[in-house]
């Protein structure tokens, strides 16, 4: 198990990984939060589809 900080910190690495997130371009929080929100949605979504992928085809029977 990774210390809390550990994984707070790796989720922030992962959002700056957004470019729009890099720099704080928002005048306002709720469009901030938005833009958060978008971005790991997209990580969860990306993750998900190569989970997918990667999982062997069911066995057909005879």
């Amino acid at each position: 198990v990774l210390p809390r900080r550990w994984v707070v910190e790796r989720s922030f690495a992962w959002l700056l990984r957004s470019r729009r997130l890099v720099r704080d371009y928002e005048r306002r929080t709720d469009t901030s939060e938005t833009v958060v929100l978008w971005s790991m949605t997209m990580l969860m979504s990306r993750r998900l589809a190569a989970q997918r992928r990667q999982r062997p085809a069911p066995a057909r029977a005879a």
